[in-house]
């Protein structure tokens, strides 16, 4: 969402509120798109929030910096240090949108991810969801381990796309 330099960030500290979390239903095989994602919003069928310790870190734009949102604020859980929440002020100082991180625990590989990734806009009534994978043929691989020589300059040429 744009260059974090053209903002001023200020920590404002720790609270407790509800964050989406351990939202594994999302991940679960044979979820259907269509079940989960419903006009307007997702289907809280498939969520699932808890009360956790959040940090809330908030970003104003600086003086002589333009950006479309003026203010951002992201609450970071405390357990997975992802951000799970996040409000987008628009220059009027108005809650514009909203984007959700629904997070869920990966317990083969012992590590948070996102089940599902939502961003709502509260002024045109509307929302994207992005990330879900449970009607794709695959699901994401974590057991790839990359070697060191797949990131050199000439690897990363050679895999480019023109």
């Amino acid at each position: 969402n744009g260059a974090p330099d053209r903002y001023d960030w200020t920590l404002v500290g720790k609270k407790e509120i509800y964050i989406p979390y351990n939202s594994g239903k999302l991940t679960e095989r044979g979820t259907q798109y269509a079940d989960v994602l419903q006009a307007g919003h997702v289907n809280p069928e498939y969520t699932r929030f808890e009360l956790h310790r959040v940090w809330e870190v908030q970003g104003n734009v600086k003086a002589g910096q333009r950006h479309i949102y003026a203010q951002r604020n992201f609450f970071v859980d405390e357990d997975s240090w992802m951000i799970t929440l996040a409000d987008h002020y628009d220059g009027r100082g108005t809650l514009w949108r909203v984007g959700e991180g629904h997070l869920s625990f990966n317990y083969d590989y012992q590590i948070p991810g996102y089940s599902l990734e939502t961003l709502y806009d509260l002024l045109a009534g509307r929302y994207i969801a992005l990330g879900m994978y449970t009607e794709e043929v695959s699901a994401p691989d974590l057991t790839y381990v990359p070697t060191y020589n797949q990131f050199t300059p000439a690897a990363l040429r050679a895999s480019g796309i023109r």
